[in-house]
């Protein structure tokens, strides 16, 4: 598949980028090279090959699924600028 100077220029203006006239030219030659090559991976038999997420086998990690609170209240506190009885303190605000 070829791109020209004008296809170029479209693309960039719908993503909103801002290409001078001067870089249209090599910009549709490499937008093109990109193309002949997802041409070329298209070639390529697929038949009898399963689907993967990676290209390295990997296991979910179970853990137990329990309710906790973290048990970390005091340190979560310690980066309020104001606490009281264990919540953040915040002013109070009446519209």
């Amino acid at each position: 598949m070829s791109v020209g100077p004008e296809t170029v220029r479209k693309i960039a203006r719908l993503a909103r980028i801002d290409v001078p006239d001067a870089a249209l030219a090599p910009l549709a030659g490499e937008l093109s090279a990109i193309l002949g090559w997802v041409e070329q991976l298209a070639e390529v038999d697929t038949e009898g090959v399963a689907p993967m997420t990676a290209v390295i086998p990997t296991r979910l990690r179970w853990r137990d699924d329990v309710v906790s609170d973290g048990d970390i209240q005091a340190k979560v506190l310690a980066n309020a600028p104001a606490a009281m009885s264990g919540f953040f303190a915040v002013p109070k605000v009446i519209e």
